[in-house]
């Protein structure tokens, strides 16, 4: 009993979690174990118990090239100014879909979205980075500004993206920070709040929460070769329940039997409750609409799941184009282009829209400069969302001055950012029924951009709770 106690619980769960069972999610159930913390946390933290809420985190890894994503349309002299910088990798101005009541416009294979925009679905955020201060051009040369950890590292700043802590590279993710804080209000503790279609990730990880992690596409992951058809297969299941059902006096092993069975129940719970749904809208098949169909299957299963609030992270990835720029992205955009219109379809199907927002994370921009046939990691870039409290048709921030050496420009168009990780996060957050006392718990660099007493919100897409 010493050893256990100088082991600890938590690092011995983790350890048999992480060696058991390959492919089950034996480690996304470690919410059951973390939640008797999290339940504890006073509900006055949160916003508002009644009624459903989700956010969508779709993260386009590998760093999206956001100035291809959205750039000047109407204005010739800014066109000219971003044709110029972007040289081969510029897209010609009329290719370049309008926006309405904007100087901007979005990417040929985006005319689903241009859509949404001109419908108030859709809107943007341009030039928003990881921060932990403001900086300017001076500030930035003469180091007297706190620059995020590993500026242009994929590793570093896909984590900074995730926890909104640019100074430290141990910090938990903001999801799971909020998964901590909320987790009890769902009736369900056997399944996170958190679900990830995309296995372990920073961003849900909490200090005492886990995500549920499911296929991406085939939902509920179970033990492998359990609840087969078949003579053998029913043996087999037959074996595995019995030792998960047995009486264990050795205090590991049924520590670990007990994680076993929590993981097959809350995945047996899943798949009953997906099999029963059934969706009208039809999804394409591409990488993010398959995805996204889950996430509708799973949000319109919510009541027979018991979740009140949820939060998913979708990975879709591969932006990270230093090659082939213009091919690569014409094909992911064209993916997500049917993927968000579908999900819209879908969401507004199960009549709850205005109850999920759905919204971008890529770990940096990309330079305006060309580097031959692609382009290399930058900084401050643009963001998409949606939802039916969006308040769409804008885009926010400033859109920023794209001449090559401009007072923002750090060197081959690496652009400052204007608008802080912690302010998006943060007006997402209180959207979902974070109180302002726990923003600054959740994104402690918050007070250096935005007032979390504040009468508004930090940017102003989402209504202000």
């Amino acid at each position: 009993m010493n050893e256990m106690n100088n082991l600890g619980r938590r690092k011995f769960i983790k350890q048999t979690s992480c060696a058991a069972i390959g492919t089950t999610t034996l480690f996304s159930t470690l919410v059951n174990l973390k939640t008797m913390n999290a339940a504890a946390i006073s509900n006055s933290a949160v916003f508002g118990g009644g009624g459903y809420k989700a956010l969508v985190c779709i993260y386009m890894g590998g760093g999206n090239d956001s100035y291809n994503m959205l750039m000047p349309k109407q204005d010739n002299n800014e066109y000219n100014i971003y044709a110029t910088s972007r040289s081969n990798q510029a897209i010609p101005q009329a290719d370049i879909l309008a926006l309405d009541g904007s100087n901007y416009g979005i990417h040929p294979m985006l005319p689903n979205i241009q859509g949404m925009y001109n419908d108030g679905d859709v809107a943007f955020v341009s030039n928003v980075g990881t921060l932990i201060e403001p900086v300017d051009q001076a500030s930035y040369y003469d180091g007297s500004a706190a620059l995020p950890l590993g500026l242009y590292s994929h590793a570093d700043q896909s984590q900074q993206w995730q926890t909104s802590v640019p100074h430290d590279r141990t910090a938990v993710g903001w999801g799971g920070k909020i998964a901590d804080l909320m987790q009890s209000q769902n009736t369900n503790q056997d399944i996170s709040l958190n679900i990830s279609l995309a296995g372990n990730n920073v961003y849900q990880t909490g200090n005492d929460t886990s995500e549920f992690t499911v296929h991406p596409t085939n939902g509920a992951i179970l033990i492998n070769g359990y609840g087969g058809s078949g003579t053998f297969s029913g043996l087999r299941t037959q074996a595995i329940d019995d030792m998960i059902e047995a009486n264990y006096q050795d205090l590991f092993k049924k520590t670990y039997m007990d994680i076993v069975k929590v993981s097959r129940d809350a995945n047996i719970q899943y798949a009953d409750a997906i099999d029963n749904v059934t969706l009208n809208t039809v999804f394409s098949d591409n990488p993010l609409s398959t995805r996204l169909e889950l996430v509708a299957k799973t949000i319109a299963a919510r009541d027979t799941l018991g979740m009140t609030r949820q939060i998913f992270f979708v990975d879709f990835g591969s932006w990270d184009h230093h090659d082939e720029l213009l091919n690569s992205q014409a094909e992911q955009f064209d993916w997500m282009n049917f993927g968000l219109k579908e999900f819209r379809d879908a969401l507004n199907e199960l009549t709850v829209f205005d109850c999920v927002t759905t919204f971008s994370l890529s770990e940096f921009s990309r330079t305006l400069s060309s580097n031959g046939n692609g382009t290399d990691h930058a900084w401050g870039g643009n963001v998409f969302l949606m939802g039916g409290e969006v308040i769409g048709g804008n885009i926010y921030g400033n859109y920023p001055n794209l001449e090559l050496g401009s007072t923002i420009d750090v060197g081959g168009g690496v652009l400052i950012p204007e608008v802080s990780c912690d302010e998006y996060f943060a007006e997402l957050s209180r959207w979902f029924g974070v109180t302002p006392s726990e923003l600054s718990t959740i994104f402690p660099n918050i007070g250096n951009f935005y007032d979390v007493n504040s009468s508004a919100n930090p940017i102003g897409f989402l209504p202000f709770v």
